[in-house]
């Protein structure tokens, strides 16, 4: 019998259920998906908004972008319907006034990575297959994860660790790690669990997987564009539109908190989540990649 697990390769979206229920898009709205990843979401939320209906899609991956414009193109999707933008999601003021459009009826960020980076090898984003240490998003632009560990300062690195991943070992490993040159991914995820040999393998995998997501964080600047798209967001909604940001870890989550509840304390949001929404078990057991997705909302006043 088949266990009901996402098998490696497998493509699924998270929460979509969920989202639809918070974004309720209708015939004719106009969307925004600003991680289009592999387009599962996009997908579900343009069969919902035609006739009428636009999403655009941001992404910025040059390597993914046009596989996944050609992936919604063959669903009929054509360009008066959805567009795709190669372009970080702070830059989606830009992007909705290029399409003279005033804001849109629903916005939704997904800020975990897409399957299609994870399951690459030479992206270097996951442990799980020798690659060069790079994780780039975009990756003709900027230094790989490898170079930034290679110029990274002891002090600089240990910051990184707990602020970008909430490493408890960040004192310890930041010394060892700082200004060494790791060229592939299993060479760092050793280098760390010889250097925690009293972790159990449990413990050292989980320790392993904050300081890749840290390094990542780091490489792609993510943050940065996370509170552009959060300062960015109000203006980007038409009056009563509605933003779903789906978060990873507490880092994220912490800044998506902290704006909604100042937005809404200042009447800019009309209704924001009281709680994170979390996946079903059903949806956890079936998708491991669900279990620390965190899922808020707010409703633009008017």
């Amino acid at each position: 019998m088949a266990s009901g697990k996402t098998p490696a390769g497998t493509h699924r979206s998270i929460m979509v259920p969920e989202i639809l229920e918070v974004l309720t898009p209708q015939p004719g709205q106009v969307a925004v998906d600003c991680t289009l990843g592999y387009g599962g979401h996009a997908q579900e939320i343009l069969s919902r908004i035609v006739p009428g209906g636009r999403l655009l899609g941001l992404d910025a991956d040059p390597l993914e972008l046009p596989k996944t414009e050609v992936r919604l193109r063959a669903l009929g999707f054509d360009e008066t319907v959805f567009s795709a933008h190669r372009t970080n999601f702070a830059g989606l003021p830009q992007i909705l006034a290029a399409q003279n459009l005033a804001g849109a009826d629903m916005i939704l960020a997904d800020f975990g990575l897409s399957s299609m980076q994870i399951d690459d090898p030479q992206r270097g984003f996951s442990v799980k297959f020798d690659g060069p240490l790079d994780m780039r998003m975009n990756p003709q632009r900027g230094q790989p994860a490898s170079a930034v560990l290679q110029r990274a300062k002891p002090d600089a690195l240990k910051e990184m660790l707990e602020d970008f991943s909430d490493e408890p070992n960040a004192a310890l490993l930041a010394p060892a790690l700082a200004g060494q040159n790791f060229t592939s991914t299993r060479q760092l995820a050793q280098t760390i669990r010889d250097l925690l040999p009293r972790l159990g393998k449990e413990d050292a995998d989980l320790t392993v997987r904050r300081v890749f997501q840290a390094l990542r964080i780091a490489v792609n600047d993510e943050f940065s564009a996370l509170e552009g798209l959060l300062r960015n967001l109000p203006e980007c909604l038409k009056p009563g539109g509605r933003v779903a940001i789906l978060t990873f870890h507490s880092g994220e989550d912490r800044r998506v908190k902290k704006s909604f509840d100042a937005n809404y304390c200042q009447g800019i949001y009309s209704d924001i989540a009281r709680e994170v929404g979390r996946a079903t078990p059903a949806e956890q057991y079936a998708n491991p990649r669900s279990v620390p997705a965190k899922l808020r909302w707010a409703r633009r006043a008017g």
